[in-house]
């Protein structure tokens, strides 16, 4: 009653083909080859050229970027500012609650 009861595995139902046989093969050192002829030395680092219309494209977006960053920096400063002035405010309410209840007593 207590005991677990185990599934039985799956027989395979297609026909099962029997694994492929690799033989080992030897490997036999060759006569070396002539030796490479040399090439002319590439450039490490392709010369850019910067037509008017693609520094035009550069500049516009490097100030959208600048744009956009400013916006959210500005944005994010004023959340600042309204989340402090609110707090301010909520002290102030609290302390003339607390200065009139302390009055009354």
């Amino acid at each position: 009653m207590f005991r677990p009861k185990l599934p039985t595995m799956p027989q395979p139902t297609g026909t099962v083909t029997p694994p492929a046989v690799i033989e080992p093969t030897t490997i036999t050192p060759g006569a070396p080859g002539p030796p490479p002829a040399p090439t002319a030395p590439v450039p490490s680092r392709p010369t850019v050229q910067l037509t008017p219309g693609t520094a035009l494209a550069l500049v516009g977006a490097g100030t959208a970027v600048v744009l956009v960053v400013g916006a959210v920096l500005v944005s994010m400063l004023l959340a600042v500012a309204v989340t402090a002035v609110s707090v301010a405010v909520c002290a102030l309410v609290l302390r003339s609650l607390l200065a009139s209840d302390a009055k009354r007593r």
